[in-house]
């Protein structure tokens, strides 16, 4: 009776400890303040240094005002990161849906064999699109532009790139890249947002 108390004793230890690291696994990541950036820290505290040999009173109320702007600009950069996100998840929310139905569809027992193949066909090419989509974005980011969004919706092509300049020169060489990987059939449309 002892032995299989132990037993489950240390099975339930076992999956606890499973589950909470699947959870800190899949959780996202939050940095505190002191962990996000120690190379800023450090400049923070040659500032300090530097100002110490004016007056203290002046270094330390400099130095709240240098970690608050850095504080707001880092908040106003992930404000503006956040709408791209907000974008892409819903993206993904649809296609999901819409594979969901799909997959519905090719389960069904009461659709012929021609429809669950078009069923099929489609969920291919939605995960297909999502993935020229996203190597596009590599692309795009890659030429140094800090971020982009690309959203095709099997008809059209809408680039959004964030960079503070911008040309035509630059548009032509996005809609070069679009047209070489998803053929030249869609019209592509490209934004150019100011980074924040």
């Amino acid at each position: 009776m002892l032995l299989k108390k132990q037993t489950v004793w240390l099975l339930t230890m076992l999956s606890l400890v499973v589950v909470l690291s699947v959870y800190y696994i899949t959780s996202p990541e939050q940095l505190s303040p002191e962990t996000a950036s120690p190379v800023e820290e450090g400049e923070l505290t040659t500032e300090v240094m530097e100002k110490k040999v004016d007056g203290s009173q002046t270094a330390v109320k400099e130095t709240k005002n240098a970690a608050g702007d850095k504080q707001t600009a880092i908040i106003t950069e992930s404000a503006g990161d956040e709408a791209f996100d907000m974008l892409r998840m819903e993206m993904e929310d649809d296609r999901n849906k819409m594979k969901e139905e799909l997959t519905a569809k090719v389960a069904s027992a009461e659709l012929s064999a021609e429809d669950k193949n078009a069923a099929y066909e489609e969920m291919e090419k939605l995960t297909e699109l999502a993935t020229k989509e996203n190597l596009l974005e590599t692309l795009i980011k890659s030429k140094g532009y800090s971020d982009a969004l690309v959203r095709a919706d099997g008809e059209n092509v809408r680039i959004t790139v964030k960079s503070n300049e911008h040309s035509a020169a630059a548009a032509n060489d996005i809609i070069r890249l679009v047209r070489d990987e998803l053929g030249k059939q869609q019209p592509v449309a490209v934004e150019f947002q100011p980074v924040k």
